[in-house]
C-alpha cells in the first residue's frame, strides 16, 4: 500500500527499483521460457529480443512512453518470428500499466489506440481464425490500462488528503501563535494601563504630601500628609496585585508546558495553545463600568474633579472591560497632561444604535502632538496611551477618535458595538 500510495515520479531511489524490478521481471520471463507452452522456443535471436526488451524498463518511471516504445520495439518481432508468447506478456503489462498510472487519461487513451490497432492486425493477418482469441488479448490490455487510471485517481486522492492534514495542522499552528500574539497584545495593553495609571496617581499624590510639607513647614497640616501618603500606599496595594495577576498569566506557559521540558517533535501547536489555555484559566474577572465609580474616586483623589455619568445596563462582559481600560487611560492622560490644578474630567457612558458609546472630556490645557495624541505643556514625548486605547477598541469591533476639545482640552470619544459576545483576547 506505501508502494501504491506514493506518487511514483517524486519517490526515492526510483531508478535503482525499477532496475531491481525490471531484473526480477526479466528472470520471471527467463522461467516462463523454459517451462515451454505454444510457439517456438527461444533462440539466441529470440533471447537476445526478449532480454533487450526489459532493458528500457529500468527507465519506466521517467520516460514511460518510451519505455513501452522500448518493449514493443523488441517484442513485436519477436511475437513475429513465432517464438513463445508467454515469456513478454510481464513486460508489456508493467510498461503498459506505467503508462497509464503516470499519465493523463487522454495519453492512456491514445496508448490503448496504438497498442490495440496493430494487436488486433497483426492477429488477424497470422491468425485469422482467432477471433475470441484477439478479443481476450484486447480485453486484459484494456483492464491493465484501466488499473493504471484507476490507481493514478486513487494516488491522487490520498495526495489530496495529505495536502488538507498537512494544511490543517499548518492553520492549527498558525491559529495557535496568532492567539498567543494577541494574549501577548493583551497583556502589555494591561501593563501599560496599571503602570501609567498607578504611577501618575501615585506621582500626583507625592506632588501634593511635597507642597504640604514645603508650603508652610511651620503650621504643618499632618492630617494632609497622613491621608496624601495613605492614597500613595492604597494604591501601591491596588497596583501591585493586578501586576501579580498579569505577571502569573505571563508564567502560565511554563506551568503549562514545563520549564526545560523537551515538548518532542509535532507538539508545537498543543503547547503554544496550552499556553494560552492556561492564561485564559488564569486571567480572572474583568474589569468592567461597575468599577468606573473607584476609578473617579481615584481621579479625585489625583486632585481632578471627575465628572461621571453612566447609563447603560447588560454590557457584554468584552466591551465592558474596554470600556473601563479606554476611561482609565484616558483619565490617566487628564490627569497627567491636563496642566491644571481645578482640572475638571466629564466622563459619560451610555447606550444608543446598539453601541455603546464612550465620552471623556477635560478642560485641561494639554495640546495636540501633531498625530493625534497628547502631549502636555512640560512633555513632549507621546506615548502608547492613544494607541492601547485604539486596540481596545478595535478588539470588540468598534472605534474610537480623540483630539483636542471643540472648547478647550482634550476629548476621547469611543463606540463600541454592544453585538460581539465574544470575549477579548
Amino acid at each position: 500500500m506505501s508502494a501504491i500510495n506514493r506518487e511514483p515520479l517524486t519517490a526515492p531511489h526510483r531508478t535503482r527499483n525499477d532496475a531491481v524490478l525490471a531484473l526480477c521481471v526479466a528472470v520471471l520471463a527467463v522461467a516462463l521460457a523454459r517451462t515451454g507452452g505454444e510457439g517456438i522456443r527461444p533462440d539466441h535471436l529470440g533471447w537476445t529480443l526478449l532480454l533487450a526488451g526489459h532493458l528500457s524498463l529500468v527507465w519506466r518511471r521517467r520516460r514511460p512512453v518510451g519505455a513501452l516504445l522500448g518493449v514493443a520495439a523488441c517484442v513485436a518481432p519477436y511475437h513475429a518470428l513465432g517464438y513463445n508468447p508467454a515469456p513478454p506478456i510481464p513486460a508489456t503489462v508493467l510498461a503498459l500499466y506505467t503508462v497509464a498510472a503516470t499519465g493523463a487519461v487522454r495519453r492512456t487513451l491514445l496508448t490503448g489506440v496504438a497498442v490495440l490497432g496493430p494487436t488486433a492486425i497483426g492477429n488477424g493477418l497470422t491468425n485469422p481464425m482467432g477471433a475470441l482469441e484477439s478479443l481476450e488479448i484486447s480485453g486484459w490490455i484494456i483492464a491493465v490500462l484501466f488499473i493504471g487510471i484507476d490507481v493514478r485517481y486513487y494516488r491522487r486522492y490520498v495526495a489530496s488528503i495529505v495536502e488538507r492534514a498537512e494544511r490543517a495542522e499548518h492553520t492549527r499552528e498558525e491559529e495557535a501563535r496568532r492567539r498567543v500574539a494577541e494574549e501577548r497584545l493583551r497583556m502589555a495593553r494591561d501593563l501599560h494601563d496599571l503602570l501609567a495609571h498607578s504611577i501618575t496617581l501615585i506621582g500626583v499624590q507625592t506632588s501634593v504630601a511635597a507642597h504640604v510639607l514645603t508650603a508652610d513647614p511651620e503650621r504643618l497640616d499632618r492630617t494632609a500628609v497622613a491621608q496624601a501618603l495613605d492614597d500613595i500606599a492604597g494604591t501601591c496595594r491596588i497596583a501591585r496585585g493586578e501586576l501579580r495577576t498579569t505577571l502569573e498569566v505571563l508564567r502560565a506557559h511554563d506551568t503549562v508546558v514545563g520549564v526545560g521540558a523537551d515538548p518532542g517533535p509535532g507538539s508545537v501547536s498543543g503547547s503554544v495553545s496550552g499556553s494560552v489555555s492556561g492564561a485564559e484559566d488564569m486571567r480572572g474577572p474583568l474589569p468592567g463600568i461597575d468599577g468606573l465609580a473607584d476609578l473617579a474616586e481615584t481621579g479625585r483623589v489625583a486632585g481632578a474633579k471627575v465628572e461621571l455619568s453612566v447609563r447603560a445596563d447588560d454590557i457584554p462582559p468584552s466591551v465592558g472591560a474596554a470600556a473601563y481600560r479606554i476611561v482609565q487611560e484616558a483619565l490617566t492622560n487628564a490627569v497627567r497632561h491636563g496642566g491644571r490644578e481645578d482640572l475638571t474630567v466629564r466622563v459619560g457612558l451610555w447606550t444608543a444604535d446598539g453601541a455603546l458609546r464612550v465620552s471623556v472630556r477635560d478642560d485641561g490645557t494639554g495640546g495636540d502632538d501633531g498625530s493625534g495624541g497628547r502631549v502636555g505643556p512640560s512633555d513632549g514625548t507621546p506615548g502608547f496611551g492613544l494607541i492601547g486605547m485604539r486596540e481596545r477598541a478595535r478588539s470588540v469591533g468598534g472605534t474610537l477618535d480623540a483630539g483636542p476639545g471643540p472648547a478647550e482640552g482634550f476629548e476621547v470619544t469611543a463606540t463600541l458595538p454592544l453585538s460581539r459576545e465574544d470575549e477579548v483576547r
